[in-house]
């Protein structure tokens, strides 16, 4: 029991980081968590990916909460986002439905999957800083139109990306909607995002949660922690560190994608069947 309690301090501990992170950074929920879930704690990746996304879909709902209550959502960004990202994950779930019983080869292809997207974050994560910097050089070069399908373009991406690995709505999606929206506040681009990725990984979630990917128990224990720290961040955002933060955080993302890249390149043990002879003793 004692021991059982362990680790659940350890999961909500981990759901309070990861709250805190997505509530300042709009980055966290599937760049962290998953890959903590498979390299810390060793749960399966379909597994991690798929209670990840409800994990994510229930502590984005609150900061969506206080995002919407701050005024910082763009709901016309949410909007276009979602007429991409929901049709894509429909589509991604189905395929994945199709190949779910071939086994360690779907473990691998997630884990590369996810591996790649983590490197991708970890880039955008750094990037995000110098387009920052010089989004207002940017604006000039967009009509209306590149805008609009360009967002919509973002949101099928991802909409792919978060159903196959949970990673892709947070560093990815704000660096892209800081090059397609210069002008917009960065904390407007955080709530917009935060706010698509409600919908998506409820979608994303269910879908995993049909195909037997969820684990509620540890949903649950890491919702514990991820609440109050996602309340703490979304207040924090306009306020965030990112000179100290932002570097630690592509740190870490690329070296949990180079762990995964690893894990996914070991060969799984080789199970060995009892003699007939030791079985025929039994």
């Amino acid at each position: 029991m004692s021991l059982m309690g362990s680790i659940d301090i350890f999961h909500a501990s981990a759901g309070l980081l990861v709250g805190v992170l997505v509530g300042v950074t709009g980055v966290g929920g599937g760049s962290l968590m998953t890959p903590l879930l498979v390299l810390m704690f060793g749960v399966s990746a379909k597994t991690a990916v798929g209670t990840d996304l409800l994990f994510a879909a229930l502590t984005k709902i609150v900061g969506s909460a206080v995002h919407g209550k701050r005024d910082t959502i763009e709901w016309p960004i949410v909007r276009r986002m979602a007429a991409g990202s929901v049709p894509a994950a429909l589509i991604t779930l189905l395929a994945l439905g199709w190949i779910g019983d071939v086994g360690q080869s779907t473990e691998n292809l997630i884990l590369i999957a996810l591996a790649s997207l983590l490197a991708l974050t970890s880039v955008a994560v750094i990037g995000r800083k110098w387009l920052f910097r010089h989004r207002g050089d940017l604006g000039a070069t967009h009509s209306a139109g590149t805008t609009f399908y360009g967002t919509t373009a973002l949101g099928a991406l991802i909409g792919a990306a978060v159903s196959l690995s949970s990673v892709g709505a947070g560093a990815i999606g704000v660096t892209v909607l800081l090059f397609l929206y210069p002008r917009l506040p960065m904390a407007r681009i955080v709530g917009s995002d935060i706010a698509h990725a409600v919908p998506l990984a409820l979608i994303a979630g269910t879908g995993h949660w049909l195909m037997g990917d969820v684990n509620f128990i540890l949903l649950i224990t890491l919702l514990i922690g991820s609440i109050p720290g996602v309340i703490v961040g979304s207040y924090l955002s306009s306020h965030a560190p990112d000179r100290v933060l932002q570097p630690l955080l592509a740190a870490v993302l690329a070296i949990s994608s180079w762990q995964l890249f690893v894990k996914a390149r070991t060969p799984a043990p080789v199970k060995v069947e009892a003699p007939v002879m030791a079985k025929a003793q039994h």
